[in-house]
């Protein structure tokens, strides 16, 4: 028999242990990330899904409130999720009833997905629209939630073999860095993490992106790096810190997630070297993938993104296009007031706001 049910904090480790060790697990999909998100304001629900009480499917959901009041409803998503046989109908079938189940209680209006697989993967495309989800279209560059698109390279190769097969001036680059005196080192505290976050602020700066809190990133150095599921590396030239990169690890994968670097000495080329260190660490930790994370799916070289498809694809690997965003919708009339009204009403507050501010 085939149920699902939301676990509690007891049962954390079970869940956690499934996940890490199946196929399909993502560090966010692990207990821990779903505290990290709570920080930012969501309320993280672990749903799993059992065989005669042996786990066979889990899935991190979540909730956020709708910003309207008195109205009680809220959206719900898995980011990465569920994991599970995607090959395996009755239990994709299962947890997504399970969720259904899980929103009728919460007041859920719809679930969003994004799963990390492949856009090949037919079969559980046709699962996902026999289960009433409707895919989104979010464009080639990083208009969705998730990356749709990411660099990954296979690392069972030799060291040798790996820089072989890397451009030219990738591999130069990286033995650049250590010629001239970059080395790479693990952050032991939260001192190393400030020093991190500064150098983050620096690049944000320079190349005019948001970026979150500090409290967020101390909140992942609790919930991830001192529980293992992440590194953070910071790359350092006599004595001072020039380059940062936060990587998470899950199963036999690595995930590079946050990457930051100074003003000062960008030509000793730190980002290059932190990149293999990272390689070398997953394959210390006996991974088998490791993912760069997004990139556009747009390769026109006028596009303002080739250049960090063009970084990341130095070190080889493979282009992967993902499956998608898809929504399953609860509440037909409450997801357009979302995807139509919710969308238009915040446009044309900032208009008022900016028309009052040239008066």
């Amino acid at each position: 028999m085939l149920t699902t049910r939301v676990i509690g904090e007891k049962e954390k480790d079970l869940y956690n242990r499934f996940v890490n060790c199946h196929e399909k697990g993502h560090f966010s999909q692990t207990w821990e990330w779903g505290q990290v998100k709570a920080f930012t304001g969501w309320e993280p629900f672990c749903l799993v899904l059992e065989e005669d009480g042996v786990i066979r499917a889990t899935m991190l959901i979540l909730k956020r409130r709708l910003p309207l009041p008195l109205i009680h409803k809220c959206i719900f998503y898995s980011p990465r999720g569920p994991v599970v046989d995607p090959e395996n109908e009755p239990y994709c079938r299962s947890i997504f009833t399970g969720v259904e189940a899980l929103a009728r209680e919460q007041g859920a209006i719809f679930l969003k997905i994004d799963p990390d697989i492949a856009r090949t993967h037919e079969t559980f495309a046709q699962i996902l629209c026999s289960n009433g989800f409707r895919k989104n279209e979010t464009g080639l560059n990083f208009e969705g939630v998730q990356p749709n698109f990411v660099f990954r390279l296979d690392i069972r190769p030799s060291e040798e073999e790996l820089l072989q097969n890397m451009h030219g001036k990738t591999r130069y680059n990286i033995r650049l860095a250590g010629r001239k005196g970059v080395t790479v080192r693990s952050a032991q505290n939260k001192g190393d993490l400030r020093v991190f976050y500064t150098v983050l602020v620096e690049t944000a700066e320079r190349d005019r992106f948001l970026i979150r809190s500090y409290d967020y990133f101390e909140r992942i150095f609790d919930e991830m790096i001192a529980k293992d599921w992440a590194r953070l590396f910071l790359a350092e030239h006599e004595g001072e810190v020039i380059a940062g990169t936060l990587a998470m690890i899950t199963g036999d994968k690595v995930w590079y997630l946050y990457g930051a670097s100074s003003n000062r000495f960008r030509n000793l080329m730190p980002n290059y070297l932190l990149q293999w260190e990272m390689i070398r660490w997953a394959r210390s930790r006996n991974c088998t993938l490791y993912d760069f994370r997004g990139v556009s799916g747009d390769l026109d070289e006028s596009n303002p993104l080739y250049g960090l498809y063009k970084f990341k694809r130095g070190f080889d690997g493979e282009l992967v296009e993902f499956i998608g965003e898809w929504d399953r919708v609860y509440s037909p009339l409450f997801y357009l007031l979302w995807t139509r009204g919710l969308p238009l009403y915040q446009k044309i507050s900032r208009r008022v706001a900016k028309t009052r501010g040239e008066g």
